[in-house]
């Protein structure tokens, strides 16, 4: 299993976001993105997802180039951005079952997600009156409730306290272990085995 890019490069209307990023990785490997605001993580990562097309370079998905096909992509990554995909009214065990079943999934991912981002007290809660911390665990639960090979997070860390962040870094260390790859940005180092770094800031290089 691995992911790489090749020469990619965006523009955003007449400015140059990043050019020709590179990197590489295999199955236990993830890609902490790096960057000052506007540097181009969040593109990056919507890239990966393919929610945006670059200006040019390719993407490979198990040495398959994606860029203009990427059926062999689909349901390969979970895409966990800024923008919030819980339902107001459901409870966050409704919110993770929708996601469990929409990817065949049954009870016990359900229940999985649950325990694994510490939700139990919160199962009957409808999402509307959680906080913002409560969301993004629930969001990062979607993880578990239905797995995917490849990670791709935008600023997973957001929200969090000392205690759930030591418990997401904890999730995606398993995630590696079990042979799962991850793409994330945030603004804090999150010693995680087996991770690169991608500096924006520095041009790129892996």
């Amino acid at each position: 299993m691995s992911l790489s890019a090749e020469n990619v490069t965006c523009l955003r209307g007449d400015r140059l976001v990043f050019r020709d990023i590179s990197f590489d990785l295999a199955g236990g490997q993830a890609l902490w993105v790096r960057g000052r605001n506007g540097a181009g993580k969040s593109t990056l990562l919507r890239i990966a997802a393919r929610l945006l097309r670059p200006q040019a370079g390719r993407f490979f998905w198990n040495r398959t180039d994606i860029t203009e096909d990427d059926e062999p992509y689909h349901g390969q990554y979970h895409y966990i951005g800024h923008q919030e995909v819980l339902k107001p009214v459901l409870t966050v065990a409704e919110n993770l079952s929708f996601w469990a079943e929409f990817h065949g999934q049954g009870k016990a991912s359900l229940e999985q997600a649950i325990e694994g981002f510490e939700l139990g007290a919160l199962r009957d809660t409808p999402a509307g009156l959680l906080s913002a911390g409560q969301k993004k665990r629930t969001n990062l639960a979607r993880l578990l409730a239905s797995p995917a090979p490849l990670w791709i997070l935008d600023e997973p860390l957001s929200a969090l306290d000392t205690h759930f962040i030591d418990l997401f870094r904890a999730r995606l260390s398993e995630h590696l272990k079990a042979g799962g790859l991850a793409l994330y940005a945030t603004h804090q180092d999150l010693g995680i085995d087996g991770s690169q770094e991608l500096d924006l800031d520095a041009g790129g290089g892996a």
